[in-house]
């Protein structure tokens, strides 16, 4: 299996969709589906009716998983959506943005 690009506790950009330009950290990677859950971003409705669990119903309001090439991740120094690429220091495999060079873990 390929090196994850994105991880669990990112901060990534939006690319496309409703929620085009929003940031936020991921909460969920899917890698078998290809899908990414972002805190705050693609929130989804659903309007319960009541039942004996939930007796008042209503409207559940949830982040809905989305597609990986969505997303970005953010730039370190300055916040812009960059891709993102291998390296070995030290002898570890570290994850570098591609625009500002910047280590993004280690």
């Amino acid at each position: 299996m390929a090196a994850a690009k994105i991880k669990k506790g990112d901060s990534v950009v939006v690319l496309s969709g409703k929620d085009k330009g929003k940031t936020g950290t991921v909460a969920k990677v899917m890698p078998k589906d290809g899908k990414i859950v972002v805190e705050g971003v693609n929130i989804a409705a659903r309007h319960r009716k009541p039942t004996q669990t939930n007796p008042q119903g209503g409207i559940d309001r949830f982040e809905a998983p989305m597609h990986i090439s969505k997303v970005a991740l953010a730039d370190p120094k300055d916040g812009k959506p960059t891709r993102v690429r291998f390296e070995t220091k030290d002898g570890k495999k570290v994850r570098v943005a591609v625009k500002s060079g910047e280590t993004i873990d280690g």
